[in-house]
């Protein structure tokens, strides 16, 4: 496809899907209000992986004021299930939506500005922020979005030129073209953690900059729970050790050289520190953020030593 410098680029908006259809109605209501000049609005391209609560037959009946391509597939995951939209998107721009983060006006637009200004001098993608409803504001969430290993926006140093690592599905723009170039995300991640992370440090050794585009704003309607997001935490880990596997020049980074710091008796430590943290919930400035830290990085240590375990490796 081609057009004339100075345009905005075409794009296809990619949304995996699972069990979650209340809130997908809601992406796709916001998606209806995003315009850009002199462009119609996103193609958007749904990919239901094998969900039980009826999106598919909802999304059959659909009708948009976008065009609406929907895909099934067998439960695979979310990896697949971008690959296979981003092959049946027909955008310069692929953009990547989660099931359950809404995008508040203005949000295409910031993302596709970025791609006509910069697209014509290399690769180079846009990661938003994503906040969350303010009726789930807690300080343990306020801590992972903003410091911690939800997000960790504050971390951002340069927002022109941001690590490989701040690569977030939930809220992402960049070429198709290099997308496919690069076959994909990687499949053989057991779970959602680390695929997205792992196709963007290929991305970076291709030449890509990823750029932090604070205005491209979405809503994460998904609660989260100290003890629920451990959980995450360790199934993290537990996917890090294939990341390591695959890149072995990155073990540290991954934490595999820091399998010491775990301590004696994890699964106590973790239990312990859960208690502290959910004590602190209502009270804003109790807990500090060792704390927090110390919780997430035993969840996230169990797993890898698990990981690392099955592979072998003690």
């Amino acid at each position: 496809m081609t057009r004339v410098s100075g345009e905005f680029p075409s794009a296809s908006v990619v949304i995996p899907t699972y069990n979650r259809l209340a809130e997908l109605g809601a992406v796709l209501d916001a998606l209806e209000q995003q315009a850009v000049p002199g462009r119609a609005r996103p193609e958007v391209v749904v990919v239901d992986d094998g969900s039980s609560d009826g999106t598919w037959a909802w999304l059959g009946r659909q009708r948009r004021s976008f065009d609406l391509v929907t895909l099934h597939q067998a439960n695979c995951g979310p990896a697949q299930a971008r690959n296979r939209g981003a092959e049946a998107a027909g955008g310069e721009v692929v953009l990547f939506l989660g099931d359950d983060t809404v995008p508040r006006p203005g949000w295409l637009v910031a993302h596709l500005e970025m791609h006509r200004i910069l697209g014509d001098n290399g690769p180079v993608a846009g990661v938003g922020y994503t906040s969350f409803p303010g009726d789930q504001d807690t300080p343990f969430l306020r801590w992972i979005n903003e410091y911690g290993a939800q997000f960790g926006y504050l971390l951002i140093d340069n927002a022109a030129q941001v690590p490989f690592n701040f690569f977030y599905t939930s809220n992402i723009s960049l070429p198709r073209r290099l997308l496919i170039e690069l076959g994909g995300f990687r499949e053989d991640f057991p779970a959602a953690a680390w695929e997205d992370i792992e196709l963007a440090y290929r991305a970076s050794r291709k030449g890509l900059v990823l750029r932090y585009l604070p205005h491209a704003l979405v809503t994460h309607h998904h609660r989260i729970q100290p003890r629920t997001f451990c959980r995450r935490q360790r199934t993290s880990g537990t996917s890090a050790a294939i990341f390591a596997q695959l890149h072995p020049e990155l073990e540290g980074f991954l934490g595999v050289t820091s399998r010491g710091r775990l301590g004696p008796l994890p699964a106590v430590q973790e239990t312990v520190l859960q208690g502290i943290v959910a004590l602190g919930e209502g009270l804003p400035g109790v807990i500090p953020r060792w704390v927090y830290r110390r919780l997430l990085d035993v969840a996230y240590l169990r797993g890898l030593a698990e990981g690392l375990q099955s592979q072998g490796r003690r």
